[in-house]
């Protein structure tokens, strides 16, 4: 084939073909387009069922992460043209903070905060979960730089050990001491009571809190819940208390901390781009001078 192709191979093949160098290349030139749309569509199809969740910039992600060098103008053309449409559940939130308590309420060390690492700032909330004929609620911790859940509790209750067991988890989970982390949250009597206080104060992590009817102040966290809803709980039926933990868990743990891709994160899942950091730190670190190493990053987040 390469000497054929170093003397025109394509002219001799149209010679013993009895057609045309110019009716080759224009029965070409309808063909292969034709034909890399349709492998291109049938891979967004795949892709949008198997995350029937996404929108058409998360798709585009995966698939470029296929080889496709692809706008996502062009996905959402083709999602629009195949009605793979993301999955959306109706809105409804039965309230989950109580604010009307005499506890201290903390102020917010959060506003401005310019983040350049992990376990500075955690953010925490509580959401609702509806099952076949009742409420439970979902107790979440964050860290704001990565987006990944170091801590999640579920109960059939909003009492106070709700918040506590997620706190317990994350705290389990990550070395916090003498690192100045902050931990905000709303006012709610869950995160204000004396016991919650007092286990992040013993922890040497500073309660924040966002001010009245400012939900925009624990927007991190309240991202977080509109995922969770969008892309596990609405769309699904639980049985009960012990499914709903077990199918929560699963999607907290293994899919948005593992895989789902964060549009913030440059499209990486909270996990690959905790990875990612710590490797640039660690670089970064043993190539500077031992008197001018402390720990940094190449990334920082501005609230």
């Amino acid at each position: 084939m390469t000497r054929l192709q170093g003397q025109g191979w394509v002219e001799r093949l149209c010679a013993l073909a009895g057609v045309s160098r110019a009716s080759y290349y224009r029965d070409w030139g309808r063909a292969a387009p034709a034909k890399e749309e349709t492998e291109l569509r049938d891979l967004v199809q795949r892709l949008s069922l198997e995350n029937p969740r996404y929108g058409y910039r998360r798709i585009t992600a995966l698939v470029r992460r296929e080889g496709w060098p692809v706008n996502h103008k062009r996905i959402a053309r083709i999602r629009g043209e195949d009605n793979l449409l993301a999955l959306r559940g109706a809105a409804f939130r039965p309230a989950t903070t109580d604010s009307r308590h005499s506890y201290v309420r903390w102020p917010n060390l959060a506003r401005g905060l310019i983040l350049t690492g992990l376990n500075q700032l955690w953010a925490a909330d509580i959401t609702y979960v509806r099952l076949a004929e009742a409420f439970v609620y979902l107790a979440v911790v964050l860290d704001v730089f990565s987006r990944k859940v170091v801590g999640w509790a579920l109960a059939d209750h909003l009492r106070a050990e709700l918040a506590l067991e997620a706190l317990d988890k994350a705290l389990a989970a990550r070395d916090v001491t003498d690192l100045g982390l902050i931990h905000h949250s709303d006012q709610g009597v869950q995160y204000a009571c004396g016991d919650y206080i007092d286990r992040l104060l013993a922890a040497g992590v500073q309660p924040s809190m966002s001010r009245p009817a400012r939900p925009w102040d624990n927007a991190f966290a309240e991202s977080f819940m509109k995922t969770l809803k969008t892309e596990e709980v609405d769309g699904s039926a639980y049985l009960d208390l012990d499914d709903a933990r077990a199918r929560i868990g699963e999607f907290i743990d293994s899919v948005y901390n593992r895989q789902r891709l964060h549009s913030a994160l440059r499209y990486l899942s909270p996990e690959e781009f905790e990875t990612k950091q710590t490797k640039l730190s660690t670089l970064s670190t043993a190539r500077r001078p031992r008197s001018a190493r402390t720990a940094t990053t190449t990334t920082t987040v501005a609230l």
